[in-house]
């Protein structure tokens, strides 16, 4: 238990920085981290021991996120951004805290599917092969995910919109 431990354990961070990103509420990635190590501690006997074991652990907490948001207790219940807030510390300059929370809102106004690529691989640093094991997804989606994700956050960042501006002739 404790080599099992000590191979999980340098993935915590990044496993709650990516719940925390999915869901805007900490009690809640907590929770689905420990999930995530429940089940993976659980399955272990089952981990293919040449794969890798960071994609196996997203692609679990994956799986629970989920599970989570197709469960009964998420359905109508939306999630508060205020509530979200992102105080700065006193020697963040005030534009890179507009930047970061323009950053964070335009990564909530984008489809699921495209934040989720994004967070696997531009936050969390998967590859592209390893981003599409931990959804499950073939490698052509997940470069047309993030294309456009990053298309949607770079629009968002210009104009406060993701969805593209249609021009009226």
């Amino acid at each position: 238990m404790d080599e099992i431990a000590a191979l999980i354990e340098p993935n915590i961070s990044a496993l709650r920085r990516y719940a925390f990103a999915l869901t805007r509420d900490g009690d809640l990635a907590d929770d689905m981290v420990q999930d995530c190590l429940e089940r993976a501690v659980r399955k272990w006997h089952l981990r293919s021991s040449d794969g890798n074991l960071r994609a196996w652990l997203f692609a679990i907490l994956h799986n629970v996120f989920v599970s989570h948001m197709r469960g009964p207790s998420r359905r109508g219940h939306q999630v508060d951004l205020e509530g979200a807030e992102n105080t700065p510390c006193p020697t963040m300059s005030q534009e890179r805290h507009l930047t970061e929370r323009d950053a964070l809102a335009g990564l909530d106004d984008l489809p699921p599917e495209q934040r989720e690529v994004l967070l696997l691989v531009g936050v969390e640093e998967l590859s592209y092969a390893e981003a599409a094991e931990v959804l499950g997804i073939p490698i052509g989606t997940v470069m047309s995910r993030l294309s456009r994700g990053r298309e949607g956050l770079r629009r968002f960042m210009e104009t406060g919109c993701s969805e593209p501006v249609r021009s009226i002739k």
